[in-house]
């Protein structure tokens, strides 16, 4: 059976919400742990746990891991980032993290919020903005032909895998894997801090990855084709082969992989998707995913409950499809 994930969020803190996605037909969540932890996410777990007991679920409780993925820092308050002008980067403007200092050089391009914003850098301190739009605060920032070597679990990550049992968490996601011997070390770690029930799903986000593709999906319990800055490392009309690729590559090998990223991206404003989402969402079922996810529209969109509704219906009717072709 098609597994079903949804993010947790704000727009799905009440129990009455994710209870009526899992009737819906959601079989686990996703929690990102970039900016928050376990423990301060208690009340949301909580609900979670109540809602998947109620609806009859025994639910997947994935942790989006910090790991070696390059974020900003908090703001204030949302910043307007407005084409063909110039802003700050640090204090005042963009808040970048301090290991990125020595590449900052002019030309350098920063695609923000998943390459939903660019900006050039003029010197260290100011850049250029070439895509404009609204940026919000910890959201992700990469450095176009740039990779930055950063560890594979931060001291955040670690703290909160020690509480993972206590949270009834089944399964970590592993950003930006590079190589299976990443995989082996975080395994490695989770055996050293005893909680080695938890299994690795490996977020396949750069070329970096699929060049290491083999080794990856031999250590990976599960593959995710995160589409989101995998998308940012080649021009995007290139990325629906490589996620063909991917699937291909885990199909052969036996292993079970996840797709995800902007399955249903419009329904965090609207109730109904375009047909365009709901293709994917069959497509990605088609090509032997043994699950979806949906990140934004769930936990900060308008209509989570209608958009598990339509990921887990047509997901569905891809698996009749599948089975009487």
């Amino acid at each position: 059976m098609i597994q079903v994930f949804g993010t947790l969020g704000p727009a799905c803190a009440e129990q009455k919400t994710l209870e009526a996605m899992f009737r819906a037909g959601m079989t686990g969540m996703r929690l990102n742990l970039s900016h928050t932890g376990l423990a301060e996410s208690s009340d949301l777990l909580a609900a979670f746990h109540a809602a998947a007991k109620a609806a009859g679920i025994d639910a997947q409780l994935l942790i989006d891991m910090q790991g070696p993925e390059l974020r900003i820092g908090g703001l204030k308050a949302p910043l307007m980032l407005t084409e063909g002008e110039t802003v700050l980067l640090g204090e005042g403007g963009i808040p970048l993290p301090a290991v990125l200092e020595g590449y900052l050089t002019p030309g350098q391009e920063l695609m923000l919020d998943d390459g939903r914003l660019l900006v050039r850098v003029l010197d260290k301190e100011h850049a250029a903005v070439l895509r404009g739009g609204v940026l919000k605060g910890h959201k992700s920032v990469k450095l176009p032909g740039i990779e930055v070597q950063l560890p594979l679990l931060t001291q955040h990550d670690i703290d909160n895998l020690k509480k993972a049992s206590a949270y009834g968490v089944t399964a970590l996601m592993q950003p930006f894997v590079r190589s299976g011997a990443d995989l082996a070390g975080v395994r490695a770690i989770l055996k050293e801090i005893g909680a080695p029930e938890v299994q690795i799903f490996a977020k396949i986000e750069s070329m970096a990855g699929v060049r290491e593709l083999e080794g990856i999906i031999e250590q990976a319990d599960v593959v995710i084709i995160a589409r989101g800055d995998l998308g940012n490392d080649m021009p995007l009309w290139q990325l629906p082969a490589v996620q063909k690729h991917i699937a291909a590559a885990c199909r052969k090998a036996g292993k079970p992989f996840i797709t995800v990223t902007q399955m249903l991206a419009s329904m965090e404003q609207n109730p109904v998707p375009t047909r365009a989402e709901v293709s994917d969402i069959f497509n990605a079922v088609a090509d032997g995913s043994w699950g979806v996810m949906l990140t934004g529209e769930t936990a900060a969109g308008r209509w989570p409950v209608e958009a598990i509704t339509y990921m887990a219906n047509t997901a569905r009717e891809a698996e009749h499809w599948l089975q009487n072709t």
